[in-house]
Protein backbone atom coordinates (compact mmCIF):
# COMPACT_ATOMS: atom_id res chain seq x y z
CA UNK A 1 0.00 0.00 0.00
CA UNK A 2 2.10 2.83 -1.15
CA UNK A 3 0.82 6.34 -1.55
CA UNK A 4 2.47 9.24 -3.16
CA UNK A 5 2.64 12.35 -1.06
CA UNK A 6 3.08 15.56 -2.90
CA UNK A 7 5.10 18.30 -1.16
CA UNK A 8 4.80 21.90 -2.22
CA UNK A 9 6.94 24.77 -1.08
CA UNK A 10 6.34 28.42 -1.57
CA UNK A 11 9.30 30.57 -2.60
CA UNK A 12 9.45 34.32 -2.14
CA UNK A 13 11.67 36.82 -3.84
CA UNK A 14 13.81 39.21 -1.76
CA UNK A 15 11.22 42.04 -1.97
CA UNK A 16 8.27 39.74 -1.19
CA UNK A 17 10.04 37.88 1.63
CA UNK A 18 10.37 40.90 3.97
CA UNK A 19 6.72 41.85 3.39
CA UNK A 20 5.36 38.38 4.17
CA UNK A 21 7.76 36.99 6.80
CA UNK A 22 8.27 38.81 10.13
CA UNK A 23 12.03 38.89 10.67
CA UNK A 24 12.06 40.90 13.92
CA UNK A 25 13.20 39.27 17.16
CA UNK A 26 10.26 39.79 19.48
CA UNK A 27 10.79 36.83 21.78
CA UNK A 28 14.50 37.22 22.38
CA UNK A 29 14.49 40.71 23.88
CA UNK A 30 11.74 40.06 26.43
CA UNK A 31 12.69 39.79 30.09
CA UNK A 32 12.45 36.18 31.32
CA UNK A 33 9.73 35.57 33.97
CA UNK A 34 12.33 34.73 36.64
CA UNK A 35 13.89 38.18 36.30
CA UNK A 36 10.45 39.84 36.49
CA UNK A 37 9.74 38.03 39.78
CA UNK A 38 13.09 39.15 41.17
CA UNK A 39 12.18 42.77 40.36
CA UNK A 40 8.76 42.59 42.08
CA UNK A 41 8.91 44.60 45.32
CA UNK A 42 8.04 42.90 48.59
CA UNK A 43 5.58 44.33 51.11
CA UNK A 44 8.54 45.57 53.17
CA UNK A 45 9.99 47.23 50.05
CA UNK A 46 6.64 48.91 49.38
CA UNK A 47 6.31 50.35 52.88
CA UNK A 48 9.94 51.43 52.95
CA UNK A 49 9.43 53.31 49.68
CA UNK A 50 6.05 54.63 50.89
CA UNK A 51 7.69 56.07 54.01
CA UNK A 52 10.38 57.71 51.89
CA UNK A 53 7.81 59.25 49.54
CA UNK A 54 5.15 60.03 52.15
CA UNK A 55 5.41 63.83 51.95
CA UNK A 56 5.84 63.78 48.16
CA UNK A 57 2.49 62.02 47.68
CA UNK A 58 -0.38 64.51 47.06
CA UNK A 59 -2.99 64.65 49.83
CA UNK A 60 -5.99 64.51 47.49
CA UNK A 61 -6.54 63.13 44.02
CA UNK A 62 -8.37 60.46 42.06
CA UNK A 63 -5.19 58.35 41.79
CA UNK A 64 -1.69 58.34 43.28
CA UNK A 65 -2.69 60.27 46.41
CA UNK A 66 -3.22 59.63 50.12
CA UNK A 67 -6.96 60.00 49.54
CA UNK A 68 -6.81 57.28 46.85
CA UNK A 69 -4.89 54.92 49.16
CA UNK A 70 -7.38 55.45 51.98
CA UNK A 71 -10.40 54.83 49.75
CA UNK A 72 -8.89 51.76 48.12
CA UNK A 73 -7.78 50.24 51.43
CA UNK A 74 -11.13 51.10 53.06
CA UNK A 75 -12.98 49.23 50.30
CA UNK A 76 -10.64 46.26 50.66
CA UNK A 77 -11.16 45.85 54.41
CA UNK A 78 -14.85 46.87 54.44
CA UNK A 79 -14.06 49.92 56.53
CA UNK A 80 -17.54 51.26 55.75
CA UNK A 81 -18.94 48.89 58.39
CA UNK A 82 -16.74 50.54 61.01
CA UNK A 83 -17.90 53.98 59.85
CA UNK A 84 -21.55 52.95 60.35
CA UNK A 85 -20.77 51.90 63.92
CA UNK A 86 -18.94 55.17 64.56
CA UNK A 87 -21.88 57.15 63.18
CA UNK A 88 -24.30 55.28 65.46
CA UNK A 89 -22.07 56.06 68.45
CA UNK A 90 -21.96 59.74 67.47
CA UNK A 91 -25.75 59.85 67.33
CA UNK A 92 -25.93 58.24 70.78
CA UNK A 93 -23.45 60.79 72.16
CA UNK A 94 -25.52 63.61 70.69
CA UNK A 95 -28.68 62.19 72.24
CA UNK A 96 -26.98 61.83 75.63
CA UNK A 97 -25.73 65.42 75.46
CA UNK A 98 -29.29 66.65 74.87
CA UNK A 99 -30.49 64.54 77.80
CA UNK A 100 -27.72 65.91 80.01
CA UNK A 101 -28.57 69.48 79.05
CA UNK A 102 -32.24 68.90 79.90
CA UNK A 103 -31.29 67.36 83.27
CA UNK A 104 -28.97 70.26 84.05
CA UNK A 105 -31.76 72.70 83.13
CA UNK A 106 -34.21 70.93 85.47
CA UNK A 107 -31.64 70.91 88.27
CA UNK A 108 -30.97 74.61 87.83
CA UNK A 109 -34.72 75.36 87.82
CA UNK A 110 -35.15 73.40 91.08
CA UNK A 111 -32.24 75.22 92.70
CA UNK A 112 -33.32 78.72 91.62
CA UNK A 113 -37.06 78.25 91.56
CA UNK A 114 -37.31 79.91 88.10
CA UNK A 115 -38.13 78.43 84.76
CA UNK A 116 -35.27 78.59 82.21
CA UNK A 117 -36.12 79.03 78.54
CA UNK A 118 -33.39 77.57 76.31
CA UNK A 119 -35.10 78.21 72.99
Amino acid sequence: MSENIKFEKQVFGKDQYEKVIDTSFKQIDQTPPVEILAETPSVNDFFSLYNELFYDIPEKGVTNSHEFLIKQSSEYINFEEDNEEIEALREEISSLRIELLETQKQLLELQTGTEINTK
